[in-house]
């Protein structure tokens, strides 16, 4: 749904709002989590935020790993923090949550709106106006990104965040999460790491706003989900002493109208 430059239409989740450079990294030293305007966390079903093991603390591109567990049912909470409406853009293993399609991070594809000062939560591929399917931890021969011959961000969330362009109030306006498009493919990926698979349809009610964003993003957000016993063999996490070796490419995490279609039969 994308009609002119820099432009897309929005859709709102009616119920869900207010409420490094992969080198070797044996020897991780935990840094501070900065301080992010717009803030993303992952919710596992299982009970609370899943945890945060920064890599970088730059606010304009931060980066953390984040531990998953096979099978886990997870949500995606997303908090502006900011004075000003914006636009996220997030992608889960390299494909856009809204058109399920390859995801650039671009302003030109389908993103979700927040107002000033709200929150809302994203727990699947929106896989139309009223619905969702689940987001789940899964071996990446069974994710959504695999199932269309795509492994080039596996295993990474992403968001950009995109400030409105200012314009003239006009009747006023509504608040929402909004959508856009892209897409191609890649290659093939270790079947020992995580991917997110294509869960249960849930009801997620959601309706279109106008958002013009603005060219450039006013902040990434990258989140490499690894199984337990790989980050500990990474020693990212504080029991590790064991090391391996690099991870595959991932354009995500260098070195290291249209919605979501259900995965391609095999």
């Amino acid at each position: 749904m994308i009609h002119r430059k820099f432009f897309a239409m929005a859709v709102m989740i009616v119920a869900m709002t207010a409420c490094a450079n992969n080198q070797d990294i044996s020897g991780y030293n935990p840094i501070a989590r900065p301080y992010l305007p717009v803030d993303i966390s992952v919710q596992s079903d299982n009970g609370g935020g899943l945890q945060q093991l920064p890599v970088s603390g730059n606010t304009a591109d931060y980066r953390a790993y984040v531990a998953a567990m096979p099978n886990e049912r997870y949500k995606l909470r997303v908090a502006n923090n900011s004075r000003q409406r914006v636009g996220v853009v997030i992608a889960v293993d390299g494909r856009n949550i809204i058109s399920g399609q390859q995801s650039w991070l671009r302003n030109n594809e389908r993103m979700y709106i927040l107002d000033p000062y709200t929150s809302a939560e994203y727990e699947g591929w929106r896989t139309g106006a009223d619905q969702v399917n689940r987001f789940y931890f899964t071996e990446a021969g069974n994710s959504y990104a695999a199932a269309w011959g795509d492994t080039s961000a596996l295993g990474v969330i992403a968001m950009a965040v995109y400030a409105e362009l200012p314009r003239p109030e006009i009747y006023g306006r509504m608040s929402g999460a909004a959508e856009g498009a892209a897409g191609d493919s890649g290659g093939l990926a270790r079947q020992a790491a995580p991917g997110t698979g294509f869960g249960e349809t849930r009801y997620s009610p959601s309706y279109t706003v106008n958002f013009e964003p603005l060219p450039d993003p006013i902040e990434k957000v990258f989140l490499k989900y690894e199984w337990r016993e790989t980050l500990c063999a990474k020693r990212i996490l504080p029991d590790c002493r064991r090391r391996i070796g690099g991870a595959d490419d991932n354009r995500f995490w260098p070195n290291n109208g249209g919605y979501a279609p259900p995965p391609p039969r095999r």
